[in-house]
């Protein structure tokens, strides 16, 4: 006899307990079916010993932020900030050098190149609706070329062109040719501006939090527990006669409604009865989602900070091109974060261990100097390998698909119900959008069972 509740919920990342919590504050009774053996989703700490994590998934906070920051605070969280004191490191063309602030010393005729096309690009962000972006003016047009096509058009020199692909890597694990034009200046404006996304101090890497962002997810299941089913793949989700029905490796479930916070790509490999609508369908067969590999290299101390510089390097060479101090917040061990991103993560996936951790200790060489090159312990997790994310950070929109099919992303089917941080107007991608869609979803289904 399968197990009954008044809402399912598929995934315990931040959006599906989210949505939980606030059901069962509005007294409903909620079943939380997740396929892997952990809550989380896309964050997850790794014990590094002694008492110390590093975060293998999402783990940074940033102004405006809010439910992000309030909820870390109700579940006695504490945030620090990400180190930011010291020169960052830049390689470009051939060349390291150190800056301090946003501004690097590169050719000021490259940067002027650069930031005239990160105007234009801010300000037709600024014009694209969050909650709905194919009704922008122009939206077609935006839609119909990818972020590259529009980066070639707008700037006059290969150097700023790679700035502007430095800058996508990072906030996307993808290519500009990945990318619609629109869904860029959607994203951006999801979170305040593309400067913030790429921004430390003041930006969406700001601040870190105490034992790891999973904390947050582990305290927000807790009161949950009895409710929340792990290891519960969901391969079937019927409806009839006003009821849900559905099918995991664990057993039946039955409910009034049910909320799923996979992302599109994973949402679609569901078998639904009766299908869905053709326009969702076609919507998750566009929706892949992005390239990323996180690596940490462990260091008896952070050695770069006696030498003034903050762990903060980007660059234009093979290996890691954006790198961060993720050290914990006593400073000990030292931490450095390396990310492999878009054709970096494609390419080096495919190569053994030895090859990607050899490749990704050479880039840290490269912006930090021979004493980077004998980490004591390398630590990765290659998010496109994850069976239950399909890839990292986030959703890509390749072009045309936010004008076609993007009403498609939120509406809901029935009594189906969709959330996620894909899902979400503000803050897009990040945990802060989980938390905010899993919200929105669950007052969704409130209202309808009203």
């Amino acid at each position: 006899m399968a197990e009954a509740a008044d809402v399912l919920v598929v995934g315990a990342g931040l959006a599906g307990l989210m949505a939980a919590r606030e059901l069962i504050a509005a007294g409903r009774s909620v079943v939380l079916l997740e396929a892997r053996d952990r809550v989380g989703g896309r964050i997850v700490n790794e014990d590094i010993g002694g008492g110390k994590i590093v975060e293998m998934g999402g783990q940074w906070a940033g102004p405006t932020q809010d439910r992000l920051l309030q909820l870390a605070t109700e579940l006695n969280v504490a945030t620090f900030p990400t180190y930011d004191t010291g020169q960052k490191v830049l390689h470009f063309n051939g060349k390291s050098g150190t800056y301090g602030g946003t501004i690097p010393r590169i050719n000021p005729l490259v940067l002027a190149d650069f930031g005239l096309a990160q105007a234009r690009l801010e300000a037709l962000a600024r014009k694209v609706p969050t909650d709905a972006p194919w009704t922008a003016v122009n939206a077609a047009k935006l839609d119909g070329q990818t972020f590259e096509t529009w980066a070639r058009r707008n700037t006059a020199s290969s150097s700023a062109r790679m700035l502007l692909t430095l800058g996508a890597e990072a906030v996307f694990a993808a290519e500009p040719g990945d990318l619609s034009l629109l869904h860029v200046l959607f994203y951006s404006h999801s979170g305040g501006s593309f400067q913030r996304l790429i921004d430390t101090t003041g930006g969406a890497q700001q601040d870190r939090f105490v034992g790891g962002s999973a904390l947050i997810a582990e305290r927000l299941a807790a009161p949950l527990d009895s409710g929340i089913r792990l290891n519960a793949p969901v391969s079937h989700i019927a409806v009839r006669a006003g009821a849900v029905t559905v099918t995991t490796a664990v057993g039946q479930f039955e409910g009034r409604q049910i909320i799923v916070t996979a992302p599109p790509l994973l949402a679609g490999r569901i078998a639904y009865e009766p299908a869905l609508p053709a326009w969702r369908e076609q919507l998750t067969q566009r929706t892949p989602m992005g390239s990323v590999i996180k690596c940490q290299a462990i260091y008896d101390e952070p050695f770069w900070r006696r030498e003034g510089l903050c762990g903060q390097a980007t660059g234009d060479g093979s290996g890691s091109r954006v790198v961060f101090d993720n050290s914990p917040p006593d400073g000990s061990p030292g931490v450095l974060l390396a990310f492999l991103e878009g054709d970096e993560a494609r390419r080096l996936g495919r190569e053994p261990l030895a090859v990607r951790r050899q490749a990704v200790v050479d880039s840290l060489v490269r912006y930090f100097g021979p004493q980077a090159a004998s980490p004591e312990q390398y630590l990765e997790r290659d998010w496109q390998r994850e069976k239950w994310s399909g890839g990292c950070y986030g959703t890509l929109f390749g072009p045309n698909v936010w004008t076609r099919y993007g009403p498609a992303l939120r509406e809901p089917v029935g009594p189906i119900h969709w959330a996620g941080t894909e899902t979400a107007t503000g803050w897009t991608g990040y945990m802060e959008g989980a938390i905010r869609s899993g919200s929105d979803a669950a007052q969704a289904v409130l209202a309808g069972m009203a």
